[in-house]
């Protein structure tokens, strides 16, 4: 069953439960008052007349005659009848062996009236009966008159009073019929109405379940459904932004495999030939040396990819001491090793440090380091500078490194720090490189919470910036 036909059905069972209910209690109320209304004037009629035989109970005792009190309760009961004038009210007059004295009823008497039982002098006692289709109320009392015991039954036709009640009830059905008929009609487009941004959102989350994470909820109201879309936009809006950030991942992931792939095989194909090579071919000093060179060479490059692939690993882990260091000290502490590995491309390193004492983990400070200054000196030729500058900009700390070289044009200069991209290939891997150092220098710059610029043009070298932000970082 749908929502909008739960709240269809079951709010029309609760109206028509409730409707039914209120005017069944208005209907039975209104009728039992009707009916205690001529309960109390039946049995004030009764009181009537049971005061009128009061009145004439000492005649009784001077003329101590039952013809006598025959007739005069007998003209009694006439007179009281015709006074009422209503054709509806009877009067019987019992004597003490249940004779009638009078009895004007046009209907015939029960043969047992409970309500005779263990009756008590002047108590006045009432019982409604059914009687030919009709309904007759009974009140009952008993008079004494000189030691002999005088029943007086008077009787009221109350079948008006349940006809009318009759008639309500058919009225009712009638209306009943109607206002239901009216309400089903009017919650059948409310139900309807209610659900309708519901489904809305149903069939959103259905596009959005098959791939359409773009898809949203475009409603304006502000109660609770209009909540529960804005917020159901809101959940859609992270939903899509987790899986586009999954797919680049995935994306990513699969360029870092395919190039790493492709890295691998490049030298592993040619260390594999030449050592085939070398295999199959008779002596030659000059054939073996070249291929041994091959060989040595390519070897090379796949220990730099490792290394460079393990420094990547242990990025991931995130497990690291950060302890106080001075940046510039520990530049002066590895130029040495710098200026020897620029010494082979007669490249100069010049070094400008400002202290700058921050919590670091000094090994991976020097990593990135060493990969700059390497990338640079790719980039350089003979005779060009490479400058390593730190100093305070601020609350920020600035680690730079500069050079002379072939530069990098602006449409790469964030793609870099991909893993194995890399600008001039050829150049690259002449030099062993595998496009994975910047890609280490930015995991290592994400880990203290420094991040990375790149800045110049093509053929005017390059500078790039590590910018450690040591708002409430700094040590010391």
């Amino acid at each position: 069953m749908k929502f909008w036909q739960k709240i269809y059905f079951f709010s029309i069972l609760s109206f028509v439960l409730i409707f039914n209910a209120a005017s069944i209690i208005v209907i039975e109320q209104n009728h039992s008052k009707m009916l205690r209304q001529e309960v109390n004037a039946t049995l004030s009629e009764n009181m009537n007349i049971h005061s009128s035989v009061d009145a004439i109970v000492p005649i009784f005792r001077i003329y101590d005659s039952i013809d006598y009190e025959k007739v005069v309760l007998t003209k009694i009961a006439k007179e009281f009848v015709e006074k009422n004038g209503d054709q509806r009210t009877y009067l019987q007059i019992l004597n003490e062996s249940n004779i009638d004295i009078f009895n004007n009823t046009d209907f015939k008497m029960p043969v047992h009236r409970e309500e005779l039982d263990k009756l008590a002098d002047d108590e006045i006692k009432y019982i409604i009966r059914d009687i030919d289709r009709r309904t007759i109320l009974f009140t009952i009392n008993k008079t004494d008159i000189n030691r002999k015991s005088y029943v007086f039954t008077y009787m009221k036709d109350i079948t008006p009073l349940y006809q009318e009640r009759a008639d309500q009830y058919r009225f009712f059905v009638k209306v009943d019929f109607a206002v239901c008929f009216m309400y089903m009609l009017v919650m059948f487009f409310v139900s309807r109405g209610l659900t309708k941004p519901i489904n809305h959102l149903n069939r959103t989350a259905q596009v959005i379940a098959k791939g359409g994470f773009s898809e949203r909820v475009h409603l304006k109201s502000k109660d609770e459904i209009g909540i529960l879309a804005s917020n159901f936009n809101a959940m859609a809006v992270v939903v899509e932004e987790k899986i586009r950030n999954l797919e680049r991942h995935n994306q990513e992931k699969q360029r870092f495999i395919n190039n790493i792939t492709h890295e691998l095989k490049t030298p592993l194909t040619s260390i594999i030939g030449y050592a085939n090579f070398l295999r199959t071919t008779k002596y030659n000093e000059e054939q073996i040396l070249d291929g041994l060179d091959v060989i040595y060479s390519e070897g090379k490059r796949l220990e730099s990819l490792s290394l460079k692939l393990m420094d990547l690993i242990l990025l991931k882990e995130d497990h690291y001491q950060m302890e106080e260091y001075d940046l510039g000290a520990i530049i002066t502490e590895i130029k040495p090793s710098l200026e020897m590995q620029a010494k082979e491309k007669q490249v100069a390193i010049v070094t400008d440090c400002e202290e700058g004492r921050l919590l670091l983990e000094k090994d991976l400070i020097k990593i990135v380091i060493f990969n700059l200054v390497n990338n640079s000196l790719k980039a350089s030729d003979v005779g060009q500078i490479i400058t390593i500058r730190t100093h305070w900009h601020g609350s920020r700390y600035i680690l730079e490194v500069i050079d002379q070289g072939i530069g990098i044009a602006k449409e790469y200069q964030d793609k870099i720090f991909e893993p194995f991209y890399m600008v001039d290939k050829a150049r690259t891997k002449a030099n062993n490189g595998a496009g994975l150092g910047l890609s280490i220098c930015q995991g290592v710059a994400s880990i203290h919470h420094a991040v990375i610029e790149v800045s110049g043009e093509e053929n005017q070298g390059t500078t790039i910036r590590v910018i450690f932000d040591q708002r409430g970082r700094k040590a010391g």
